[in-house]
């Protein structure tokens, strides 16, 4: 089971200095990824300085900053960037940091802050997110030599030249997520290369990764061509004081399947997902400052996941 670092910079108003420090220490203790939400309004928590930051832009920072840690977004919306703009930023991180970038990318949900920034809050966003894989991946693979074009119902490229070649081959991993029982499946299994299940039970979990599967398999994939994963948000204490204290730090209430808890009781929680079909955990952190709490589950959680 690899354990991977998830934050919200911008949710949290966090500087790149704090996510540097962040990023930083999660190498530096054995984690496998820096992950980061891509949001510019804060979201469910009063505003906080000093605002919102750009996850591509600070990912390209992250990738000249670090040496080792995979660094993506979990997940970054269609509705933000053209695809052609997201495949070149991506490849480019990719190429910045050695092959070490990983693309999570939704549909887009939250409207308040595309209105807050004047970013288009289209219909048919599903359909758009299918387009933009097709496209993201198509200026990835294409030879050097040739140019990709593309008609859809939603984006039209017409000679536009691939991407800076991403190092990793034959492109960087990209991540879909969801809970749909039909259109989910049906896209992971046609372009990602992990599922995410993000804040369901283990049993929930299950049952979307044997959905996962029985779609790879149509689909004509081998099982072992996708990686499971889920995201929960982390809250850690070796005692009933210390986690309280940290849970006051995260201002907004832990979800019903949270890992929270003493290290033995967040490994215990992780191993359910991994029964379930998971082999990769990302832990939501919302208190930056507090690198003690990474360091406490680097130190007594991560010693009993073994790698997968």
């Amino acid at each position: 089971m690899q354990l991977r670092i998830h934050t919200e910079p911008s949710e949290r108003g966090a500087s790149y200095a704090t996510v540097l420090r962040v990023a930083r220490a999660a190498e530096e203790l054995g984690f496998d990824a820096f992950f980061r939400s891509d949001h510019y309004l804060q979201v469910g928590a009063d505003a906080e300085e000093p605002g919102p930051s750009d996850a591509w832009l600070t990912l390209a920072a992250l990738a000249r900053d670090t040496r080792r840690v995979k660094l993506g977004t979990l997940v970054s919306p269609a509705t933000f960037r053209s695809p052609g703009q997201l495949a070149i930023q991506v490849a480019q991180v990719d190429d910045m940091s050695g092959g070490r970038a990983e693309l999570g990318l939704g549909a887009g949900w939250f409207e308040a802050e595309h209105e807050a920034y004047a970013i288009p809050y289209p219909g048919k966003r599903f359909a758009r997110l299918e387009e933009q894989l097709r496209i993201v991946r198509g200026l990835w693979t294409t030879g050097r030599a040739e140019r990709f074009d593309f008609e859809g119902e939603h984006f039209r490229l017409v000679g536009a030249q691939p991407t800076l070649p991403p190092v990793q081959r034959p492109h960087p991993p990209i991540i879909v997520g969801g809970t749909g029982a039909v259109r989910t499946p049906a896209l992971a299994a046609a372009y990602a290369d992990e599922y995410n299940a993000a804040f369901v039970s283990p049993e929930q979990a299950g049952i979307q990764y044997d959905r996962i599967r029985k779609a790879l398999a149509e689909n004509g994939r081998g099982q072992d061509s996708m990686r499971f994963s889920v995201i929960q948000t982390v809250c850690c204490g070796r005692t009933d004081a210390e986690l309280r204290r940290r849970e006051r730090a995260l201002r907004e209430p832990l979800p019903e399947y949270a890992f929270r808890g003493t290290p033995d009781r967040i490994a215990d929680l992780i191993g359910q997902y991994e029964r379930a079909g998971a082999d990769r955990v990302y832990l939501r952190t919302l208190d930056l400052t507090d690198l003690d709490h990474l360091e406490l589950v680097a130190d007594r959680v991560l010693p009993q996941c073994a790698p997968a």
